[in-house]
Order: structure tokens, then sequence, then C-alpha cells
């Protein structure tokens, strides 16, 4: 957010994430309730003004300046609902109220989704990890519908933190692994394909026998598309990821 000239960043999590961590201040909230706010207005303005003279000032000015404007977008929600309009579920909920947002002001966003430790009973084409897939496919999709004509110039990226074991466990489910894919998602994406270094999957290929090999560092991937999508320098790509060459994959 602070090597990115221009552009406003928001997390869409509890807590600020490392990435947006640094001189910029970047605010940060979860949009998963309509649960009343904690302190009303007039609540909001003491608090305000209690750091009026100091340095975090501005900070706290913003943050209730964005808790204000996811109210009133979930305000708006609730009154559509009511007048018998589709009401969206879990994720696609959510990330149709991110893209409302970064419609009107944001041009950076991250958001963290849970629930993929999959140890016990994972199932495969359909089951747990099947079910959390399409939830999250539904989201991505609600997201691109959301950000209409603004989706030609929206690049998505999807990365876990890590992978898994490549076979299954006694549990019926999967351990903590090594190697993944990520997904990249836009409107502006040249086609669907599979980018990236590969391997063919066999047992001389698995990381310490039990892993799919880490074959492209999504540091490197992300800068890439940095370098691309905000046209940074290997010198602002440097500030961002430290010692990591950015991979272009041609997908912009």
């Amino acid at each position: 957010a602070t090597t990115v000239r221009g552009s406003e960043g928001m997390s869409f999590t509890d807590q600020l994430p490392l990435v947006f961590q640094g001189s910029t201040s970047v605010p940060n909230t979860a949009l998963r309730s309509n649960q009343k706010p904690s302190v009303d207005n007039r609540q909001s303005s003491i608090i305000a003004s209690m750091y009026g003279n100091t340095s975090l000032a501005t900070a706290v000015s913003e943050g209730f300046s964005v808790r204000n404007e996811v109210m009133v977008e979930m305000k708006a929600e609730m009154e559509a609902a009511s007048r018998n309009a589709v009401s969206s579920k879990g994720f696609e909920l959510e990330a149709r109220r991110i893209a409302h947002l970064m419609k009107e002001r944001y041009s950076i966003g991250f958001v963290d989704v849970g629930g993929w430790d999959t140890h016990v009973n994972q199932g495969g084409a359909s089951g747990y990890l099947a079910g959390r897939f399409e939830e999250l496919g539904h989201g991505l999709q609600g997201y691109a519908q959301e950000m209409g004509a603004l989706w030609k110039s929206t690049t998505v990226v999807v990365l876990s933190e890590f992978g898994r074991t490549f076979r299954q466990n006694g549990n019926r489910g999967t351990d903590h692994g090594h190697g993944t894919a990520y997904w990249v998602l836009g409107g502006s994406l040249r086609g669907a394909v599979v980018a990236g270094e590969q391997v063919k999957v066999e047992q001389s290929t698995l990381f310490q026998n039990r892993d799919f090999p880490v074959l492209n560092d999504y540091r490197a991937v992300l800068a890439g598309l940095f370098a691309r999508q905000y046209g940074l320098s290997a010198a602002q790509n440097e500030q961002v990821f430290a010692g990591v060459k950015a991979k272009d994959l041609g997908l912009l």
C-alpha cells in the first residue's frame, strides 16, 4: 500500500495483515456481521476527541469513518432484504460487500477466508472440502458480478499459506504440506491457462516423500502481477518483497 502510489488499501479482516503493515496507515474491518456497532456516533465523537492532539488522531478518525461506511452499506443491504430482494450467504455475502466498498473508494484489498485445515474427513469430489471450494467459488463469482464494468481492470489472487500432504492420513484427511496452487482471476486475464513451473506428480517429485513441491514462490508471482497491474519497477517490487525476483507469467 505504501509502494503503490495513488492507490488506497483496505483490509477486510479483524486484524491488519502483515502485507498491509508499514508507514502508510491502512484501515481494517471485517464484513461478516450485521450487528450494531459497539459504540454509537456520540461515543465515537468522544473517543475521537480524546486522541485529538495525539499522533493517533488521524488513524482514529479514519477508523470511525471506515466503520460508518461499512454500517451504511450493511443497512442498505438489510433494507433491500426487507423488500424480498435476493440475499447471499457466507463468503458470497462478504465478497459482495467488499466489492461495493472497493467500487466506491478502495483499489487494493485483502480478505482472509478460513476453514481449510482439513485433518479429518476432508472428502473428495464431495464432502467438506468440496463444499468449502463451492462456497469460495460463489463468493468470487459474486464479487466479480458486483464489480460490474470495473471487473475489466480488476485482478484477484487466491492463495494459501501452505499446501496439504499429497496422501491421505489415517483420519481421512490431509496434513500440512508445502506446495499448492494459486488462482488468478480478472476481467483482463489472457485466457484460462495453467501457468508457471510444473512437474509430473510422481514419487520422485514429491517433497520429503509426502508433499507437492513449491515450484512457484507466491511472492515472485505477486511481484510479477504488481509490475503489470501497477507498473511497479524492480526497485519498487524490492520494497514489497525484498530479495525476490518477480516472475511474469504473462497473465496480464
